[in-house]
């Protein structure tokens, strides 16, 4: 992880225990799966390199624990963080009914003017045992400005895509922000410098006339 990177982007994953965020990340960052993962006790992190744009970017991944009794110290690993995946199991509905406690809780520790967050329905590939439709989670992504994409740690389905998804969306923010920036800039330094170029005028204009006057 010595590469040169442009950017520096810290994304968290949220969401229920069980839900398979680990596997997530686990599948992202080194292409496996575990059958026997466990429940993830307090935080995991792990990292990678992705190319956006035409920019080198490093992700930082943060999977916090998504049991009751954890919630405590994995709070505080949310700041900083300028994406979250929001995931749910397809299969266990109550995982879904929560995604608001786990939104309210990312906004009490967050900028939530600077973060985009994306909603992941996972474990796709157990369709037979499906509880959320896709049409609900589109519904409620579009009620809260968030992408949405429904994903597979077992198979791979749409894991590489969903990663790459959220950070083009942070990537486009960035560049939005900077490019905003860059306008507020210019939009004080012009008029100063209209002024200056008026001052500097009307000088040159009374030495002209004052050279004259003396000629005569």
């Amino acid at each position: 992880m010595d590469e040169e990177y442009d950017y520096l982007y810290k994304i968290v994953l949220i969401g229920d225990s069980g839900v398979g965020k680990s596997n997530l990340l686990l599948r992202f960052t080194r292409n496996e799966f575990n059958m026997d993962s466990k429940a993830t006790i307090g935080v995991e992190f792990s990292q990678k390199t992705i190319k956006i744009g035409g920019k080198t970017i490093r992700i930082q991944i943060w999977d916090t624990a998504g049991q009751d009794r954890f919630r405590a110290i994995t709070s505080t690993y949310y700041r900083g963080a300028v994406g979250a995946l929001l995931v749910y199991d397809i299969c266990n509905h109550s995982s879904f009914d929560h995604l608001d406690r786990w939104v309210r809780e990312l906004m009490d520790h967050v900028d939530p003017t600077n973060i985009i967050v994306m909603l992941i329905g996972n474990k796709c590939d157990l369709e037979d045992k499906r509880s959320v439709k896709p049409d609900d989670a589109l519904a409620y992504s579009q009620r809260n400005n968030m992408a949405f994409m429904e994903t597979s740690a077992l198979d791979s389905t749409n894991v590489d895509q969903a990663f790459e998804k959220i950070v083009k969306l942070i990537y486009d923010q960035t560049i939005k922000n900077t490019e905003s920036t860059k306008k507020t800039e210019q939009s004080v330094v012009g008029p100063t410098k209209k002024i200056e170029s008026t001052r500097e005028e009307k000088i040159r204009v009374q030495k002209d006339s004052q050279n004259k006057s003396g000629c005569c």
